[in-house]
């Protein structure tokens, strides 16, 4: 073996340690390149290193986007701006800017069946991982079935933990099937913990006037929940026809702070 292979042996070992794949697999074809094309030798490391980190920044985004869990992904160009009947495009193409996740305040999706909640809150999730946030992605009974198995199994804190990370957890169809005091209580857990610690999208069909039939008639525990909620909060209300093709108008009952 040639000292030439002995170098390149232990520059490949040392890369890969590194954890530097990119590097490691192209830096003989890129100096070969540097060399037909003249580049100095800092031209030909800032070439290497940002190859090597933009490969890096798409490996994070798609364990980001895996991570979030995402039914399906969605696009908010996707979005068929035709179908609800009245939605204000400003406010929603403003939520993209996604200060609310800086800001640590929530955003509620209000509207019927099939106008297009899950689609826009799944595309913010979505565009939020792109843009470097950890996101999680769940329906809100799923939310509650799993943190009511760990409970049994004397996990519940570590289960927590899953909702308390994220910068962004989305809590999907909440209102779509009523919940019991113990899982009404394990939701407010979550709730509060995010409360100006990270943020919130919530989809919903009820409006908030009628959340206590949501959690039990407990008018107490809602109050404590919309309370946590709704103190830093947008609500986008959608308007429409449902598939029944009766036509729907969505008051948010209590105004958003």
């Amino acid at each position: 073996m040639t000292t030439t292979d002995d170098t390149k042996n232990g520059l490949d070992e040392k890369l890969s340690y590194l954890k530097l794949s990119y590097m490691r697999e192209n830096y003989e074809s890129l100096a070969k390149k540097a060399a037909q094309k003249q580049w100095t030798h800092v031209n030909y490391l800032t070439e290497l290193t940002i190859a090597e980190a933009n490969l890096k920044k798409d490996r994070a985004t798609q364990r980001r986007i895996r991570a979030a869990r995402f039914p399906q992904i969605k696009t908010l160009e996707q979005f068929k701006w035709s179908w609800p009947k009245k939605i204000n495009q400003l406010q929603v193409k403003n939520l993209f800017r996604l200060n609310f996740i800086e800001e640590k305040s929530n955003v509620i999706f209000l509207g019927g069946v099939g106008l297009g909640k899950t689609h826009l809150a799944t595309a913010l999730g979505y565009h939020a991982c792109l843009k470097g946030y950890n996101v999680l992605f769940c329906s809100a009974v799923d939310a509650i079935n799993n943190l009511a198995a760990a409970q049994s199994a004397g996990r519940l804190k570590q289960e927590l933990r899953k909702y308390h990370k994220p910068a962004l957890v989305i809590l999907d169809e909440l209102g779509y099937l009523p919940i019991d005091k113990s899982g009404a209580d394990l939701l407010f857990q979550i709730i509060s913990h995010r409360y100006e610690q990270g943020s919130l999208i919530i989809t919903t069909n009820r409006v908030f006037k009628d959340w206590p039939e949501i959690f039990n008639n407990d008018s107490t525990l809602t109050s404590a929940l919309l309370d946590r909620l709704l103190h830093h909060t947008e609500t986008v209300v959608i308007e429409g026809n449902h598939r029944r093709g009766e036509t729907d108008r969505y008051d948010p009952g209590h105004a958003s702070r």
